[in-house]
């Protein structure tokens, strides 16, 4: 009985108590009658479970005698007793025990019972008592556990079993029971009458067992469980499946055998019927390709497919091979699965790489520039992917390189030097990555095509020639030879003179370069006539390049000997042994003289030699002895004699070492100087001078902690110092002067760091910690603390003491000895009233100020076990997936014990087949076991934590385990027909067709259980509805296809995700929706009215209707345009005659519609045209044109519209009309209905010349015939003017620039082709500054002195060869900033074409360095001698002027070359970069005039002076060379006051003033030009003096 039963009886019982115990009130009170037969008597009614009194009786005669007797039930009177007394007169009925209604049940609760009278004849008084029924009684089962099996193939809504459970309450009421079952199940419902219904069909491999607990509950809740197994019976109902439908295969190819792997696992298929689980075999049902059929192999038994012919995967036309298989079950071969293998075969790298030539042959223009593409070879690979690897050039050295894609491109432009190599070899590598690592090569041959990259160069920097007495008209002075190492045309030089020849004395023949005199010249006495010629040297390049020479032609008369010059300078190198040839001095003299020269001044340092030789007598030293020299020396004759100047300049070398004072010093350091505190300072000097001279110091050692001053030598402190670290450092100091090479000195310098109080006595531990019993003894030693203090002396030494005690106690309970840090217990411990003390602990060291160092040290006291563990809650709550990995954990427990250490030594004492604890109290599941949610979804576990062994202490808590659902259920499909049906139709998303529900099952429950439906892909054309329900979603046309096979996806919403997948097939039922089509829109018969006979077959028409059926079936008729000649076979049709034709006469054409109609509902019908042309004579017609091919003549640039011409085609007949179209060029030609053809857009010759059109003729025949004419149109040209790229061009040039110097190049291009396009540049006003290359457009200065600070605006005309040109305009501003000392000069060992290309790149890398702005003004070959084309790149020297710019201002040449000389090594770098390796370059120092404006003063007074003696002495020998003529002599006579603009008079004390106009580009003489040019100072000056012949440079006559 339960609890709630048991109260409620208690709870009557004491109600009846109160009732009739307390109150003593019987149930009734009757008087008995002992006489007759008494009525029977209802006493009253009570509850089920009533004691107490039942009836007072009353009325009794004291002598009879009662007595309670049973009354139709003996089993009743067991209840009741009579309390009576003989004589009484009342007796009362008192119950023995509680009145049970459920025995009382078969007398509807009745209690029957009687009292006998024995007075006479002992009537009976009967009595009934109700007893009211109380639910008392709880259910209960029959059995504790039901066990029961279910086939599945049992009907639903049959009974598979019952339960019974039996409530005894004896009323309906009471007693009636309503049944209920955990879990729930679709499966089954269960009716209060304890019967199981089956409401869904039961299925194995779903549920193989259920598990229940059946509950039975009365009306109050009284109940009672009992469980139930029940065991599904497997039916054979179901085929075998796979575990995938598709099945995943890698194999290599070339190689057989089983596949290397298989996805996404192996092949494995199955009975459906789990409980049977009947074996399958495996085959091979198909192969595609089918080639492919004989390749493979399945293991009939295992299901392992294997590869029995290898396959090459090149062989292969698509990415994979489906290989199809099936299973069949053993004992029936009827029940199969389908399962594809899409089998891949993996490349292997079996093929090599391939180029798609064996050899490249291309050509290339020189001097291409980095980046050019060559070409790109195309390379190939049969394996997978194509080629996949490097490419390479090989050799490495060759000037192209290779990109990833193949392009061949230039690496280095500087070796594309046509010149120097006409073809390169290479050869191209293709190298794969993967392994054997295949290597393809090709060779590659590239031709340089020439470029005009270099310009004529003389084979001389100077030419000189003489013109003596014995002068004749077309003698040959001279030759000038100017060499271009181009091909063809590039090469080929012509000479001219570009200025000097105004009195055309001289002619150049413009081949040879061969100069003559053409004109006598006209001798002067004393005086050598100096003529200078400019000549141009120009090669025959499209764009032609050029050069130019300086020719000095001298005419000299009788003469004294003297200097050319009255100042020579020169410079000599210091320490260079006696014997140094230093300047061959120029001078003039009679051919008769004997010349003396001597030294006036400094004789015992310089000689000079019979031929004007300069040389050193002894060794000179600039350190010591002066730096310049100004040496005297004369030439004489005896006679007369003359003098000038030689300056000589001695520059340093580098011949002396830096000496330091001292060679070692010793300084003392604090270790707490500040960072950049000066230590001390080390000089030394040097006895050269210039960069010689100065000094750069370094430092060696240190660790860094040092720096050094570089200029001035200072030391300093560049890092913090630490004594304790390194006590002292020994550095070597370095001084080295700047050179080249460069000479050093060294000296030793040791630092000693002094010691400070900077190190705070440190504990050896952090925090110290030690353990003591409360029992330990006082004045016992506990622990040594320890302190170091890395200082010295007083720094370091140390005391120890405790500053602070926590708890506080008075005394304290601890002591710490100051000297050996020992610390000591010096009270008793107590470990109730403190466990843990925390001292604090200083060290201080004996610096001033002390340093303190504090440390921790924790005392522990340990105690007792005395307290039992606590679990962290009472009862533990948890959920685990039912999938939970075995030994999985659960949940953590978490036990404290507030004793010393806690749980850490306690265990758990605990009972479980399925779940274990560790002893951390971790629960985990058993390795052994497993969860299964739908066999037990939850646990209750009891753990038990015992703090130690033995006599432990211990604690109890309660773990509860929730089982969750896993998804192990795949969801089932149920029976779907096949096919499913569905008319074909238009339908759509928003009209959409259905087709079948499909609804799934799934046996989990929550999202596992929810399944949804999918087709495996999406589909154009169905889909599902969320309610399982398939769609027609787009149109279904039988005609095009009648069947849909589709894979159908049913997933769960569980994780991971489960799905079963089926195929379903949808058929199409077929609609009357297409027409018939007739197999023509028009058809056409023609016949001879002779050949004409009645029923003659002249056409069949025929159509088709795609529908199916009845729908499909067709019949014929006309429906417009019937003839009585003509007759149509409806279900044939057949067109035929129905007479004989004879009332025809003429030419008939009949047209008729045809009508072909199917039988469907409603019948749909087409037309067609047909077409019977009844002929009298022939049959033979068509279109053609007059003429096959047509040709045409149009001017450019006409406007739209243009006639072109016409063309004409003719139909043959006049029944039929023609019309044209064009085929071709539509976008630029249309043509109109009478053949004529227009132009639709102006036609340009340039871009287009001849055009081909095809036109075609179309007739109005049925069907039509065609005819096609070819058309050829040719643009003419029409002149068109030039015009340039801009109208405007802005450059700047400085007004020292030379002769030559490029300014701007300008560009116009002319948009017609061949002669028309030849341009000629001119500019439109004369002008004696600038001047343009006629060809190449190029601006270049004539001479800029004079123009400082102007902009000379200049109109630039191109000009075609039919007079039609453009003007554009150059604005040239002149800078007049810079002076020939502004000008710096070096030299590169680099041609000058591949220097003139990279001005911009070397003007922006020297601005960088000098951090400058640099204008180069001249690029030019300081080359001598006869030039070889092939001559080594190495011995090339091009000299760069250039100008450097600061704030507006030009820098002084001397400023710039002293920055160079400092930043030579990043100058170097920064050329490097620009021209390769192997580039060298040299500072071309220029020489300085030594003449002030005081002496050009002098020397103008001088000359004047001379000149005014001059003509007093030229007048009087005039005089006299009159009177002592003969008569007729006098018509020769001298002009003396002429202008001679033309040459230059180079006497005696003139040689410094010389005419503007025999002054080079920059205003220079012509000898300082010479000397520009060739950017020599000193040592180059001597080298070219000493080049130069005696005979060249002397004249004597």
């Amino acid at each position: 009985m339960d609890v709630g039963g048991l109260s409620q009886i208690c709870a009557v019982l004491v109600v009846s108590v109160c009732v009739h115990g307390i109150i003593g009130s019987p149930v009734g009170t009757t008087t008995i009658e002992c006489g007759g037969n008494p009525p029977e008597i209802v006493v009253g009614s009570v509850e089920e479970g009533f004691s107490g009194d039942v009836e007072l009786l009353t009325n009794i005669d004291p002598s009879n005698t009662v007595t309670l007797v049973s009354y139709a039930f003996s089993e009743h009177i067991e209840f009741l007793e009579l309390i009576y007394s003989p004589g009484d007169t009342n007796a009362t009925v008192r119950t023995k025990k509680p009145l049970d209604a459920e025995i009382l049940a078969s007398t509807d609760n009745f209690l029957f019972y009687a009292v006998e009278c024995f007075k006479q004849y002992g009537y009976d008084n009967k009595r009934k008592l109700k007893v009211n029924d109380i639910n008392d009684n709880s259910p209960v089962f029959e059995k504790k556990h039901y066990v029961f099996t279910a086939s599945e193939t049992l009907r639903v809504n049959s009974e598979p079993f019952r339960v019974m459970a039996v409530d005894a309450d004896s009323t309906p009421e009471n007693n009636r029971l309503t049944y209920s079952y955990e879990p729930k199940t679709d499966f089954f419902s269960l009716l209060n009458t304890g019967s199981f219904q089956l409401i869904r069909q039961l299925n194995y491999n779903v549920v193989p067992k259920f598990n229940f607990v059946v509950s039975a509950r009365d009306k109050d809740g009284n109940n009672d469980t009992t469980s139930v197994e029940v065991t599904v019976l497997d039916f054979d109902n179901l085929n075998p499946y796979f575990s995938h439908t598709l099945y995943q295969a890698f194999i290599p190819e070339n190689q057989g055998g089983e596949f290397r792997s298989i996805r996404p696992e192996a092949i494995k298929a199955q009975d459906g019927d789990f409980g049977i689980n009947m074996t399958v075999t495996y085959g091979i049902t198909s192969v595609i390709p089918e080639k492919y059929q004989n390749n493979f192999d399945i293991n009939s038994v295992s299901g392992v497919v294997s590869v029995k012919a290898a396959i090459d995967r090149e062989e292969m036309t698509s990415s994979f091979i489906s290989v199809n298989i099936k299973a069949a079950q053993t004992d029936d071969s009827l029940k199969t699965a389908d399962a594809v293998v899409s089998v891949t075969v993996e490349d292997v790298n079996d093929n090599p790489p391939e180029f798609d030539q064996s050899d490249y042959s291309v050509s290339l223009l020189e001097n291409s520039p980095i980046d050019s593409v060559l070409f790109k070879p195309a390379v190939t690979d049969l394996d997978l992917g194509g080629f996949v690897g490097t490419l390479r050039i090989l050799p490495e050295s060759s000037p192209f390189t290779i990109s990833s894609d193949g392009s061949v491109t230039v690496k280095n432009s500087t070796a594309l030097d046509r010149e120097a190599t006409e073809t390169i070899v290479f050869q191209i590598e293709a190298k794969e990555e993967e392994s054997p690592n295949r290597v393809a090569t090709a060779e590659v041959t590239v031709t340089l095509l020439d470029e005009n990259d270099n310009s004529p160069m003389f084979t001389s920097s100077k030419y000189e020639g003489k013109v003596f007495a014995n002068q004749t008209e077309g003698m040959l002075l001279l030759q000038v030879k100017a060499e271009d190492p181009d091909d063809g045309v590039n090469a080929k030089v012509k000479y001219s003179i570009d200025f000097g020849n105004n009195e055309g004395y001289f002619s150049l023949d413009e081949d040879t370069g061969e100069i003559s005199l053409v004109k006598i010249i006209r001798l002067e006495e004393n005086r050598v006539l100096e003529f200078p010629l400019y000549i141009i040297a120009r090669d025959g390049g499209v764009i032609s390049r050029s050069a130019s020479a300086h020719v000095t032609i001298r005419a000299p008369g009788n003469s004294n000997p003297q200097f050319l010059q009255n100042v020579y300078q020169c410079t000599v190198e210091e320490e260079q042994e006696p014997g140094v040839m230093l300047l061959h001095l120029k001078f003039v003299a009679l051919p008769t003289d004997t010349l003396t020269f001597n030294v006036e001044s400094e004789a015992d340092k310089f000689s000079i030699s019979s031929i004007g030789e300069l040389s050193t007598r002894v060794k000179l030293d600039s350190d010591e002895g002066p730096h310049n020299y100004s040496v005297r020396v004369s030439i004489t004759n005896g006679v007369t004699s003359d003098i000038a100047v030689v300056e000589v300049q001695v520059t340093d070398i580098n011949d002396n070492s830096p000496v330091f004072a001292s060679n070692s010093e010793t300084k003392s350091v604090p270790e707490d100087t500040e960072i950049g505190s000066n230590i001390t300072t080390l000089s030394a000097t040097d006895k050269d001078n210039g960069f010689n001279k100065e000094i750069r110091y370094s430092l060696r050692g240190g660790e860094g902690r040092f720096s050094i001053d570089p200029v001035s030598g200072m030391v300093s402190l560049a890092a913090e110092l630490d004594r304790e670290t390194t006590a002292e450092y020994n550095l070597l100091v370095v001084a080295e002067d700047q050179g080249r090479p460069a000479k050093s000195a060294t000296a030793s310098l040791l630092v000693q760091v002094s010691d400070i109080n900077d190190n705070i006595p440190k504990f050896s531990e952090a925090e110290y910690h030690v353990e003591v019993l409360e029992t330990k003894a006082v004045d016992s030693d506990l622990l040594t603390l320890s302190a170091v203090d890395p200082d010295e002396g007083a720094n370091g030494r140390i005391t120890y003491s405790i500053f602070q005690q926590s708890p506080l106690t008075e005394p304290a309970v601890f002591e710490l000895d100051s000297t050996s840090g020992i610390l000591r217990l010096v009270q008793p411990l107590d470990y109730s009233e403190v466990n843990v003390y925390t001292l604090r602990v200083q060290a201080f060291d004996g610096g001033s100020p002390s340093l303190t160092g504090n440390s921790s040290v924790v005392v522990k006291v340990k105690d007792v076990n005395n307290n039992p563990p606590e679990f962290s809650k009472e009862i533990y709550n948890a959920s685990v997936s039912e999938n939970l990995a075995s030994g999985a954990s659960i949940l953590s427990l978490e036990v404290t014990d507030r004793d010393e250490g806690g749980f850490s030594n306690g265990h758990f004492l605990f009972t479980s087949d399925t779940f274990d604890i560790n002893k951390q109290g971790v629960v985990s599941l058993k390795k052994n076991a497993i969860l299964d949610r739908e066999t037990q979804d939850r646990y209750m576990l009891q753990v038990v934590a015992v703090d130690q062994d033995p006599d432990g202490l211990s604690a109890t808590a309660q773990i509860n385990i929730t089982v969750l659902d896993y998804n192990d259920n795949s969801p089932q499909f149920p029976n779907i027909p096949d096919p499913l049906l569905i008319n074909e139709g238009d339908y759509s998303e928003e009209v959409p067709g259905i087709i079948f529900t499909i609804v799934p099952t799934d046996a989990d429950i929550g999202p596992n259980g929810e399944v949804t439906l999918l087709l495996a892909s999406p589909h154009p054309l169905f889909t599902f509805r969320k309610d399982g329900m398939l769609l027609a979603v787009g149109p279904l046309d039988r005609e095009s296809r009648e069947t849909y096979e589709l894979i159908v996806r049913a997933s769960d919403k569980g994780s991971p995700q489960r799905e079963n997948v089926t195929t379903i097939r949808v058929s199409l039922v077929d609609v009357n929706d297409n027409s018939p089509e007739f197999s023509s829109s028009s058809y056409v018969s023609s016949i001879l009215l002779k050949d004409a006979a009645e029923g003659k077959l002249l056409l069949m028409l025929s159509a088709t209707d795609p529908d199916k059926g009845n729908n499909s079936l067709i019949r014929y008729s006309f429906s417009a345009g019937n003839s009585p000649y003509l007759a149509l076979n409806s279900e044939t049709g057949a067109v035929t005659l129905t007479s004989d034709l004879a009332n025809v006469t003429e030419d008939t054409t009949l047209v008729l519609t045809a009508v072909a109609t199917d039988h469907g509902s409603p019948p749909l019908n087409s037309t067609a045209r047909v077409v019977v042309n009844l002929r009298v004579v022939s049959l033979v017609e068509g279109v053609a044109f007059r003429e096959s091919s047509y040709n045409f003549n149009l001017t450019e640039n006409k406007p739209k519209g243009e006639i072109v011409g016409t063309v004409t085609a003719s139909s043959g007949s006049n029944l039929y009309s023609v019309s044209y179209s064009l085929k071709t060029h539509t976008d630029l030609f249309s043509i109109i209905d009478n053949g004529t053809i227009l132009t639709l857009a102006k036609l340009d010759k340039e871009q287009q010349q001849w055009y081909i059109l095809d036109v075609e003729a179309v007739d109005t025949r049925t069907p039509p015939t065609t005819a096609t004419a070819m058309v050829r149109v040719q643009v003419e040209n029409v002149n068109e003017p030039p015009e340039f790229s801009q109208k405007e061009y802005e450059a700047s040039v400085f007004s020292i620039a030379p002769y030559k110097t490029p300014v701007i190049q300008v560009k116009a291009s002319d948009p017609d082709v061949g002669e028309n396009s030849q341009l000629v540049y001119s500019l439109t006003a004369d002008g004696s500054s600038f001047d343009i290359d006629p060809a190449s457009g190029l601006v270049y200065v004539v001479s800029a002195g004079g123009l400082e600070g102007e902009t000379v605006h200049l109109e630039v005309k191109a000009t075609d060869p039919g007079q039609l040109f453009a003007t554009a305009t150059v604005k040239v501003e002149v800078r007049g900033s810079a002076s020939f000392s502004d000008v710096t000069t070096i030299s590169l060992n680099q041609p000058a074409n591949i220097v003139e290309k990279k001005v911009p790149e070397l003007e922006k890398s020297l601005g960088k360095v000098l951090k400058w702005t640099v204008n180069i003004i001249q690029v030019s070959s300081s080359n001598e001698g006869p030039t070889d084309s092939r001559t080594a790149r190495g011995s090339v020297k091009t000299l760069v002027s250039f100008v450097a710019i600061k704030d507006g201002e030009a820098v002084s040449s001397e400023e710039v070359t002293k920055k160079l000389q400092s930043e030579s090594e990043t100058v170097k770098e920064e050329l490097l970069r620009i021209f390769g390796e192997e580039l060298h370059f040299d500072i071309v120092i220029q020489p300085q005039s030594s003449t002030s404006d005081q002496a050009a003063v002098i020397a103008l007074g001088v000359l004047c002076g001379l000149s005014i003696l001059g003509l007093i002495v030229s007048v009087v020998v005039i005089v006299r060379f009159k009177m002592n003529k003969k008569d007729g002599s006098d018509t020769e006579s001298f002009n003396l006051g002429q202008k001679s603009e033309d040459y230059t008079n180079f006497s005696k004390r003139n040689s410094e003033i010389v005419p503007q106009t025999n002054k080079g580009a920059r205003g220079f003489t012509a000898e300082e030009q010479q000397t520009t040019n060739k950017g020599t100072a000193g040592r180059s000056n001597r080298e070219s003096e000493e080049r130069a012949s005696i005979d060249e440079d002397n004249y004597k006559f």
